[in-house]
């Protein structure tokens, strides 16, 4: 019998240290949820972008009771075993909204998500259990290891309070990039079989909330030095993001199946990411199509 786990508010002292502002609570629906409202009611506020600098905000939970993913999906998680964070930043509106670049905001997200986790795992001296336990990314928003996935990513635009509809292209507004990681599940545990843990595949790891503080810690600074970099130059950041991306694409060169929102599908070889960070797929024709919104899954 599965013994119910008690939420507790996440002690996060070294993300405290370098996050302009975070909240933790035991329990929400949503942090991301929780975040935006924050923001509405102006309770969490963060100064306007300059150069050069660039806020980032976290807002915290041990227990989610309404977590949600892409495309209206559920995001399952346990208190005292999975992160659930959400990292807000302001970036000017003419970025968030160019449909050009837009698209590489949630692939920085999850090039930060995996360079945190990495990082963690080397400064506490864990080593993967197998030689070929390495973490990529599954298009658009998800953290895989062994083809299973560990973490998914959802990022959602808010308007402050302090602009409006009528606001010009140079204001700024606030993306909200929730994250949440399977870090100390065990295999008993997992909400579905195609899931899995940070713990199953890497030895030598701290304990949960050590594991939270510090990935939570090396977020804060990737998207801080991730997006100042993004901002001051969209396009020249996504060409060389794309081709960062291509190394922990776990989809690359792989046939898969597009499921779309309005219920088709399409199948064919994932071949790589176009500029504007939407995905490439090859049908059996040869023929090259472009996915910007869809569930991706390997035959």
């Amino acid at each position: 019998m599965m013994i119910a786990l008690k939420a507790a508010t996440p002690q996060l002292p070294r993300t405290t240290a370098v996050a302009d502002h975070v909240v933790a609570v035991d329990e929400t629906d949503s942090t991301n949820a929780l975040a935006v409202q924050m923001i509405g009611d102006g309770s969490l506020t963060l100064p306007d972008h300059q150069d050069g600098e660039l806020a980032v905000a976290v807002v915290a939970a041990d227990r989610q009771t309404a977590g949600r993913g892409r495309n209206g999906h559920k995001w399952v998680s346990q208190p005292g075993r999975c992160s659930t964070m959400s990292y807000a930043v302001r970036i000017p509106r003419a970025i968030a909204t160019d449909e050009s670049v837009n698209g590489w905001l949630q692939m920085i997200a999850g090039l930060v998500t995996l360079d945190a986790l990495n990082g963690m795992i080397e400064e506490y001296g864990a080593a993967p259990n197998q030689p070929d336990c390495s973490l990529e990314l599954k298009w658009p928003n998800d953290v895989f290891c062994h083809g299973l996935k560990l973490g998914g990513l959802l990022s959602e635009l808010v308007i402050p309070p302090s602009s409006g509809t009528d606001a010009d292209a140079d204001d700024d507004v606030v993306i909200v990039f929730g994250v949440g990681l399977n870090l100390a599940l065990g295999a008993c545990r997992l909400p579905t079989p195609q899931s899995t843990s940070l713990q199953l595949h890497v030895s030598g790891l701290p304990s949960f909330g050590e594991m939270r503080d510090a990935v939570a810690e090396r977020q804060v600074e990737g998207f801080r030095e991730r997006l100042v970099k993004f901002i001051a130059d969209p396009k020249g950041q996504a060409e060389s993001l794309r081709e960062e991306v291509k190394a922990v694409c776990w989809a690359r060169g792989r046939q898969v199946e597009a499921h779309f929102t309005d219920g088709t599908t399409l199948t064919g070889e994932a071949i790589g990411l176009n500029e504007d960070a939407s995905l490439i797929l090859r049908t059996q024709d040869g023929t090259d199509h472009t996915v910007r919104t869809a569930d991706v899954g390997v035959l």
